[in-house]
């Protein structure tokens, strides 16, 4: 019997292991990075068409859905929002209504949508990057030409790109141990 039990459990271990190691999604969020060289090239329309399909089925509290996805292609618009960006480069500017600071719930699933389109663009073998820094400037000064709904700030920017290849668990910054961060209550 024990050695039944023990036979069982190195199996569903061995499957378990199998598909933490086969599985695409998993994979990709543990060895994603943040791409800080990205390639003149263009992104293909199917990945862009991909990537925003993934983007609005995000996470959404109360599932409010108050995104709004402006996919930046043109060169000199995207290098004034994000400086240096190459042709080619796609930025995905997402807004909600609200000023941007306090309408939290808006904020929180414009920053799920943002991460599932950082996900969504290196599960394509493209790189991809969360910018906020430029938030400020883009709401004062771009508001207009982005073509902003009414009553939208911008929240989060992703750019998207060809890159170098590069060793993705090299090029990651180095994260805490889970044994740090992480408690478990039983």
């Amino acid at each position: 019997m024990k050695k039944t039990v023990l036979l069982f459990c190195l199996f569903f271990f061995a499957i378990s292991f199998a598909a933490t190691q086969n599985n695409t999604a998993i994979k990709t969020i543990i060895y994603h990075y943040a791409a800080r060289n990205f390639l003149p090239g263009s992104v293909s329309q199917s990945d862009l068409d991909q990537i925003i399909q993934a983007a609005v089925q995000s996470p959404s509290a109360r599932n409010l859905q108050p995104w709004h996805f402006i996919v930046v292609q043109n060169a000199n618009l995207a290098r004034r929002i994000i400086p240096g960006t190459n042709e080619g480069n796609v930025l995905v500017v997402i807004s909600a209504q609200g000023d941007g600071k306090t309408n939290g719930v808006e904020i929180l699933d414009c920053a799920l949508a943002a991460q599932t389109v950082y996900l969504a663009a290196q599960a394509l073998g493209l790189g991809s990057r969360i910018y906020t820094g430029p938030v400020a400037e883009v709401n004062r000064s771009l508001k207009s030409e982005l073509s902003l709904p009414p009553g939208h700030n911008v929240v989060v920017i992703v750019r998207i790109g060809k890159v170098p290849p590069v060793d993705a668990a090299s090029a990651a910054s180095v994260r805490k141990p889970v044994s740090s961060v992480v408690t478990y209550k039983r």
